[in-house]
């Protein structure tokens, strides 16, 4: 059964269903918009084409004018997740015909790449387009395409070029997953992990007692997962749309495993892998400080391993993570911020990181 979840921000509250044949629901939900004649899907080469053609096709059954566009993914998706890969679909947008106007719809079917991408084209496309997030990857199901993040990345750090732009509406077809490879589902999981150890420990239990249903992508499981991820996310939103207080809270593991991505390359590691790596290193950190016990750690540690994730890698060089640091857009006047846990289901904000920590941490997952 198909669940609805609603992030309020008033007037620009939206619905994130999840359920299976979400993306053929697509003609449906835009038609609720009101003053749409076109819709323009983009997708990426290595989404399966199943995909963005069942969305193409509920669009047009709506009765819109539609047209499809896609984008290199290669060597990797996180690679070209860049300006150049903006400019190529700003300049394929606007040789549409007929010629697209404000009224147009995108409709973004992909990973966090293609919504992230997608969401800031429509973002800066004519002063501002109205979008739809399809997500058909578990990371981005759960994370991305829910919070109205968008952007590229820049060779001196992961998103430092974007925009906040909320979607009209998520769809986020579980069927999808099933032809994940095991890797991507690996990704999602991570952020799953996340979300329960900064607002909901039952969720953390939900996830121990079902990993091996998830890992499998029990339909029912599978649905319930991502319905309650998306509830958190949605709730950290509604709360802090901006990002100026509580929804930092949703970068935990982020700060540590985005420099890793930055330091290591984009195409060297995944989103989930590395943030995995920066949950155990903030982790780490806590236990040190006195914030939370090494079993409450180490519990952590243990989910993350059995749902597939590593949590070491050899050789990384603390110095350069701690450069790397520097130029996340959480750091104010110079100065780190992380968040760390501070007991069951809760996480703070702490600006006093010292590169003596950091050293620390990282020397505990290399």
């Amino acid at each position: 059964m198909a669940r609805t979840i609603t992030v309020d921000l008033g007037a620009r509250s939206y619905e994130i269903l999840v359920g299976a044949g979400m993306l053929d629901a697509a003609g449906r939900t835009v038609s609720e918009f009101g003053a749409a004649r076109q819709a323009v899907v983009i997708s990426a080469e290595d989404v399966p084409a199943e995909y963005p053609l069942r969305v193409l096709e509920a669009l047009k059954g709506a009765g819109l004018i539609t047209e499809a566009i896609s984008f290199s993914s290669r060597p990797t998706s996180e690679a070209v997740k860049n300006l150049k890969t903006v400019n190529y679909l700003l300049d394929s947008l606007f040789d549409v015909d007929p010629p697209v106007d404000r009224s147009c719809i995108l409709a973004a079917v992909g990973g966090g790449v293609v919504g992230d991408v997608v969401g800031f084209v429509a973002a800066i496309a004519l002063r501002g387009l109205r979008f739809i997030q399809c997500p058909t990857t578990l990371l981005a199901a759960v994370d991305s395409s829910v919070g109205g993040k968008t952007g590229v990345n820049h060779p001196s750090g992961k998103n430092l070029i974007g925009a906040f732009h909320q979607p009209r509406a998520v769809l986020i077809d579980t069927d999808t997953l099933k032809t994940l490879p095991a890797e991507e589902l690996r990704n999602g999981l991570a952020e799953c992990v996340k979300h329960a150890v900064i607002r909901d420990e039952k969720l953390l239990d939900f996830i121990e007692s079902h990993a091996r249903a998830i890992l499998s992508c029990k339909a029912d499981v599978m649905t319930e997962l991502i319905a309650r991820n998306v509830a958190i996310k949605a709730a950290v939103v509604a709360d802090d749309e901006r990002e100026s207080g509580v929804r930092s809270h949703l970068n935990f593991g982020h700060t540590i495993g985005h420099a890793v991505e930055a330091l290591v390359g984009y195409d060297k590691i995944t989103h989930g892998q590395a943030v995995a790596l920066g949950m155990v290193a903030a982790n780490h950190m806590a236990v040190a400080r006195g914030l939370i016990d090494a079993p409450a750690a180490e519990r952590v540690t243990k989910l993350l391993e059995r749902l597939g994730l590593s949590v070491r890698m050899k050789g990384l060089d603390a110095d350069g993570v701690w450069r790397m640091m520097q130029h996340d857009k959480k750091a104010s006047a110079g100065q780190i911020r992380m968040v760390l846990p501070t007991g069951a289901g809760e996480v703070d904000i702490f600006a006093d990181i010292a590169i003596e920590e950091v050293r620390a941490a990282v020397a505990a997952i290399s």
